[in-house]
């Protein structure tokens, strides 16, 4: 029998040529599993660990289920981090390029105002922490009267957060008869307890976790004492030689601590914690993503469900004192069927929080011996070599979508009695354009925003000089990213 594949489950075209643009060949276990039930609009739970292709399991659906002519949001998505909300929903973008699906990311220490103004506009999915989402609710911003599908990502780690009251607050603000998706690594008794007062009937998913945890990832545990970690580290680093890693450690402090001391010794790293600026977190992740530099310092704040490619090496320099964070550590790397390293630093009087791992993931970790300082001898040739060379970049996966799409400015909107209809009936009756050329259209009150598609942006902009919209002329050039 042949491999099933995107197109098979009679998905528009819109939506699978933008899974071929990004390179989507064929669904993983979690997506085949779970689109075709989405699909059919019912209530579902999928336990599934991270790193197994969870957002295009419902953003797919969700994607193909929306109705582009509504403009109030059908879709919201509660994920418990700023950093999963806006990944969650750029890839929600990218996968309904095609079909002009909006979305809108909503999470705390942003400005409020622009979230509010997003939220005018046409806006086919929202996705939110809870908090923020929360604070859009009470302000009366968001309209939830045509909310459909409700996804809960990640819900474990909501359960963790204190979010869960925040969550059935949401819930209970929703129509009725919308459809519930909810996926997590794990699955708490407060977790199942939601469900079973929130979903109809649901159907359970459960992809087996086992073959994500120790057939793409090789574990080692080392015992060392917490004085002699930092040396330990740089021994590692040194044999290990790794392409792309990430250092988690327990504490905003270590991380500050830790990231000192590798940039002393002229490591390529950077940091990540909650005590950072959002903006700044962001640019450091997207730097990462880039391989700007080899290793990221993190605290948990950078292990749930942010999806960077090729990572090979996990070190937890502080052992996780949450067995489900250990999961979600090493999940970062072993991804989109890649191998990879996690490695864990144990001080002796740790071995109660190793046992407890071991419990959780069925299976003990392997003792590994600190590198020889004849092996840290050997390797060290070969690892500064590598240190020095620069990493060829790595490509956004939306690159290859966005290098045939150009976004223009036009000087005129809401207060001109501009709508998109306006835009989509002046541009697809230009010569050589369709409908299917036009991408997102944001109109806010003073200017509006069209996405052209299939690089056909230089043609639209120079017939756009010279023909009126709703008999108005108005500027137009393209739009500064």
């Amino acid at each position: 029998m042949s491999e099933i594949q995107f197109k098979d489950y009679e998905l528009s075209e819109e939506i699978v040529k933008a899974l071929d643009v990004l390179k989507y060949e064929k669904p993983t276990e979690v997506q085949s599993r779970v689109i075709p039930v989405a699909l059919q609009e019912e209530d579902l739970i999928v336990k599934s660990q991270t790193g197994s292709g969870k957002t295009a399991a419902f953003g797919i659906p969700i994607c193909e289920l929306v109705d582009w002519a509504e403009n109030k949001p059908q879709a919201l998505i509660l994920t418990p981090t700023r950093e999963l909300a806006a990944q969650v929903k750029d890839d929600i973008t990218n996968i309904g390029r095609f079909k002009r699906v909006k979305a809108v990311a909503l999470f705390g220490k942003q400005p409020f105002a622009p979230q509010k103004a997003e939220l005018t506009q046409k806006t086919h999915v929202v996705v939110g922490t809870p908090g923020r989402v929360s604070d859009h609710i009470e302000r009366g911003t968001i309209h939830l009267n045509r909310i459909k599908y409700l996804v809960i990502d990640e819900a474990d780690e909501m359960l963790n957060m204190g979010f869960i009251e925040q969550v059935e607050a949401i819930i209970k603000k929703l129509p009725k008869d919308h459809v519930t998706m909810l996926f997590s690594a794990t699955l708490p008794e407060a977790v199942k307890n939601l469900c079973r007062k929130y979903m109809s009937s649901p159907l359970d998913i459960e992809i087996n976790s086992e073959e994500i945890t120790t057939a793409k990832i090789e574990h080692a545990l080392i015992e060392v004492k917490q004085p002699a970690k930092f040396p330990l580290l740089t021994d590692i680093i040194t044999v290990e030689n790794p392409d792309s890693c990430i250092i988690f450690c327990r504490t905003q402090d270590q991380v500050d601590a830790l990231f000192r001391g590798l940039a002393d010794l002229q490591y390529p790293c950077d940091k990540i914690h909650g005590g950072m600026m959002q903006d700044e977190r962001f640019e450091v992740m997207n730097a990462f993503k880039r391989g700007q530099f080899r290793y990221l310092i993190a605290t948990d704040v950078a292990a749930r469900g942010i999806d960077i490619e090729s990572i090979t090496h996990v070190i937890n320099y502080d052992i996780p004192l949450e067995k489900e964070s250990y999961v979600h550590r090493i999940g970062r790397t072993g991804r989109a069927g890649k191998t990879g390293k996690a490695i864990t630093f144990a001080t002796p009087n740790e071995h109660k929080w190793v046992k407890e791992i071991e419990g959780f993931i069925g299976f003990s970790i392997p003792v590994m011996k600190a590198p020889s300082s004849d092996a840290v001898a050997y390797a060290k040739e070969a690892f500064e070599q590598k240190i020095n060379i620069q990493q060829v970049r790595k490509k956004d996966k939306s690159e290859s979508l966005n290098k045939e799409i150009m976004k223009l400015y036009f000087n005129g909107g809401k207060k001109k009695k501009l709508r998109a209809v306006d835009f989509v009936g002046t541009i697809a009756k230009l010569e050589g354009i369709t409908a299917e050329d036009i991408g997102i259209i944001t109109i806010q009150d003073n200017v509006s925003y069209v996405d052209i598609l299939n690089g056909k942006g230089s043609l639209v902009l120079e017939a756009m000089k010279t023909t009126t919209i709703k008999g108005k002329l108005l500027k137009v050039h393209i739009a500064n990213k």
